[in-house]
């Protein structure tokens, strides 16, 4: 699976918990959090990408990530 596919799941994921945000603010550098998400959006966006990639990762290895190009990255290496 390719890093655009991957960041196109976790695109769609951030849209749907967060319905308000402009899709070109949802860029690889920027962060969750900065975006306006809480811990409790945050944790449904990565479990819905999970989900849409079928991929199962330890949370502790969610520890790594700081941003989005971070969250790509790590789905990549599990996919």
């Amino acid at each position: 699976m390719n890093e655009d596919v991957i960041f196109e799941a976790v695109k769609r994921n951030v849209l749907e918990v967060l319905p308000d945000l402009d899709p070109s603010q949802v860029v690889m550098g920027g962060t969750l959090t900065d975006l306006g998400a809480n811990s409790v959006d945050r944790a449904d966006v990565v479990t819905m990408t999970m989900e849409d990639l079928g991929l199962t990762i330890p949370i502790a290895e969610f520890q790594e990530v700081h941003d989005i190009a971070s969250l790509v990255a790590l789905l990549k290496r599990h996919s």
